[in-house]
């Protein structure tokens, strides 16, 4: 992987071994010709993979034995470009101790200079424009370094050698202040004035690594819900930044495997358990006990934070789900409504980049969304692919490229509900394709067909002469993607929960059992089908989810108006949605464990609309009472061959605790509980039919950590091996990835 410090690595341990020859970076891999003693020789392999770089990955090593030329020295050769081949690209990478030290140390000519970087951190993808990575190719061309830089550049055993985005005050990218009229703000010190500006309560776009951000002090409740009204973003939880370890233990619960994901070179935002006496306006998250947290990782972002010593929100610089703003004459444009001040740069962004967010659970980080730090790091496969370009999903939306056996996972493109998400897109695509020299050979998507990736992928049907189009099940997906984050290759019992995935039978899926591997699955059981009365109009508006769901199951009379539900609805759109479910106009049937969240989230008064993605079964989660061991009946009904879970006795149930005047905090946790063991239960079931004890567990709903737990708990008690995801999303943004190997095994390309 280029970007690493692999050549002057190569250089220091040619020089201690004696040896003698050249190395050089091609558009396929790093080339190695030395000579000299055997002995050298050996332990020279040996070095060559134990004492690597720490950012590099060494996928393989391969010798063989040559004739000895005579070389002289030992020399660092010109990048070769190579027609076809491809090396693979760095994430962008947080700042290194060594750049930090520099950063803070008043002596250091780099003293504050907010675009310090080395061999071992800094920019990478976000302004590479093509490969091999040299300066030339990357938005640091316009940069000439001065002899100080040039230097570090040009010395092999210079951590900055070959640094493509080597600067300092003297020659590099400098910031700029503005108002959001676009006019400078004159000031001597322009991240002391923005420190300033913030610490007064106003709003700051902030350009970083791969888009603006939006920054305000995380503990002014004022500042926050300011920017809430600005963002139109009412109750969407915000990512906030803080200076250090130190300080997030003053807000947060860390255990040492988050304190090491907070402080790994990827620097991701990670979810953690909020204390309540934390500074941190409940504003930023309302409703929820997690807070998303990131430490900084540019040096710019380091140096505001020990200026302005606030915790600062950091959340995307962009309104409701368009992409982040990337240009700053664009985010003038775009922001002006939003930020008061800009804090600029004039170095360019090639490729928009969010941040990612992760968890940690069962011991082991969770990536939620997949960006910066980790994208475009390829997911290994245990297959060697074909060149697929696989679409994605609607919501959360990733694309994925396959080559040899490399899935290159974009990063985190956002919800394509727009023109301008599907033109970033369309880009991002398109720069994948030139990175790592892919020309796809079959095109996946999923088979809903009102998605706008399904949409881009049939309009590339008459300009791609010779390419098949394979249609993948959104379900069959999300466990192929799971089995792939494993390595694995054989057949599984899929859980499959989330909101919405079309099904083979032309309803809406989303509480799916299957027998799955890479070439197809059998549905072999869901959860009921319930009516979605008003379509989309029911997943923003829950109540509806949880009338359709009364009516459906135990008719008018279970609406008793004392319920918590009918706070939200009036007899008049009872009857509205009473009709729509007699008449089936608009209102098709799901399975939808998502669904059956929101649902009982109503009922019990938790919330009835929706601002944000699934923050109905959120709050649900955020209020479960973790001491409650209860749960509620169920039932598992053959239906032609499939198990189908029968929820009427649950919802009896519920009702009558509310009656009975338990708490939704109880309620919320019996509930939860009561999904673990229809998982449980139908897993025993399925294993006793199938012979596998493999179960693999996927979709949106397993973000939900108490879900997670509790089925992950009862499934190993059985006995039963469960695997969840790690490196690749288990919402929708692995589907990608999924359809992608779905579509390397399917036996014919077919257009659909």
């Amino acid at each position: 992987m280029q970007g690493v410090g692999f050549r002057p690595f190569v250089y220091q341990l040619v020089t201690r071994h004696i040896l003698k020859g050249w190395v050089c970076n091609t558009s396929e891999d790093v080339r190695i010709d030395v000579e000299g003693e055997q002995a050298a020789l050996d332990q020279f392999l040996v070095d060559l993979e134990s004492t690597a770089p720490p950012l590099a990955h060494i996928e393989s090593v391969s010798a063989v034995i040559e004739k000895p030329v005579g070389f002289e020295s030992f020399e660092i050769l010109e990048s070769i470009s190579e027609e076809g081949k491809y090396q693979l690209v760095s994430p962008d990478v947080a700042t290194c101790p060594a750049c930090l030290e520099e950063v803070l140390s008043p002596d250091d000519r780099r003293y504050r200079y907010p675009f310090t970087n080395c061999t071992n951190c800094g920019p990478r993808f976000t302004i590479i424009e093509d490969m091999p990575y040299d300066r030339p190719k990357t938005t640091m061309r316009h940069f000439k370094m001065c002899p100080e830089c040039q230097q570090e550049y040009d010395d092999p055993l210079n951590r900055r050698f070959h640094a493509q985005p080597n600067a300092c005050p003297r020659c590099g990218p400098a910031l700029e202040l503005v108002d959001n009229k676009g006019r400078t703000v004159e000031t001597k010190d322009v991240l002391l004035e923005a420190s300033r500006l913030l610490s007064e309560g106003n709003i700051v776009a902030i350009k970083g690594l791969g888009g603006f951000l939006l920054s305000c002090d995380a503990t002014s409740e004022k500042a926050v819900r300011l920017l809430r009204e600005r963002k139109q973003r009412p109750s969407k939880p915000f990512a906030i930044m803080l200076t250090s370890l130190e300080e997030v233990e003053e807000h947060c619960q860390v255990s040492v495997l988050e304190k090491q994901l907070l402080t790994s070179h990827q620097s991701p935002i990670v979810l953690l358990k909020w204390k309540s006496e934390s500074t941190v306006t409940k504003a930023v998250a309302p409703g929820l006990k997690h807070l998303g947290v990131m430490l900084p990782y540019t040096p710019m972002h380091h140096v505001l934070l020990r200026e302005t010593a606030l915790p600062l929100v950091m959340t995307s610089g962009n309104l409701s789900e368009e992409p982040i703003a990337r240009d700053n004459d664009e985010a003038l444009r775009r922001l002006g409504g939003v930020a008061d001040y800009f804090l600029l740069h004039n170095r360019d962004i090639y490729s928009t980049y969010d941040d990612s967010v992760a968890i940690v659970e069962r011991d082991r980080p969770q990536l939620v969304r997949r960006a910066r730090g980790y994208a475009p790091y390829p997911i290994h496969l245990p297959f060697e692919a074909k060149q697929v370009l696989a679409c994605g999903a609607e919501l959360k939306d990733t694309f994925c490229l396959t080559r040899n056996d490399h899935a290159f996972l974009s990063q985190h493109i956002g919800d394509m509900e727009n023109l301008e998400t599907l033109e970033h897109f369309e880009n991002t695509i398109e720069l994948y394709k030139r990175l790592f020299r892919v020309q796809p050979e079959i095109i996946a998507y999923d088979m809903h067909p009102e998605y706008l990736s399904t949409k881009y992928a049939k309009d590339l049907v008459d300009e791609s002469s010779g390419v098949a189009f394979v249609p993948v099940q959104h379900h069959h997906a999300h466990i192929v993607s799971c089995l792939v984050d494993h390595g694995l290759q054989e057949s599984v019992i899929g859980v499959a929960f989330d909101g919405t995935g079309f099904g083979m039978d032309g309803c809406i899926w989303g509480g799916e059992f299957l027998l799955t591997d890479y070439k197809g699955f059998e549905r072999l059981g869901h959860l009921q089908y319930v009516p979605l009365p008003g379509g989309e109009t029911a997943i923003k508006k829950p109540y509806r989810m949880a009338i359709g769901y009364l009516l459906h199951i135990l008719g008018r009379d279970s609406l008793d108006d004392n319920l918590p539900l009918m706070q939200y609805v009036d007899s008049q759109e009872t009857d509205i949605i009473e009709k729509q479910i007699s008449s089936g106009i608009n209102t098709p049937l799901t399975s939808s464990c998502g669904r059956l969240f929101d649902a009982v989230a109503a009922l019990v008064g938790v919330r009835g609309q929706v601002d944000y993605e699934a923050q109905a079964a959120i709050e649900l989660e955020a209020i479960a009472d973790e001491g409650e061991g209860g749960h509620y009946p169920f039932s598992i009904i053959g239906q032609g061959g499939v198990d189908v879970v029968s929820f009427g006795e649950l919802f009896t149930a519920i009702i009558t605790d509310l009656k009975g005047g338990v708490s939704p905090e109880v309620i919320s946790a019996r509930f939860h509980n009561t999904i673990a063991q229809v998982v449980l239960r139908m897993c025993q079931s399925l294993a006793g039919r199938t012979g596998i004890n493999k179960v693999a567990l996927s979709g949106g709903v397993f973000q939900n950590r108490l879900l997670l737990r509790l089925t992950t708990a009862a499934l190993e008690a059985a006995e039963l091996s469960v695997l969840t995801h790690g490196k690749v999303p288990t919402n929708d943004g692995g589907v990608s990835l999924g359809q992608a190997v779905i579509a390397n095994f399917a036996e014919e390309g077919r257009i659909s």
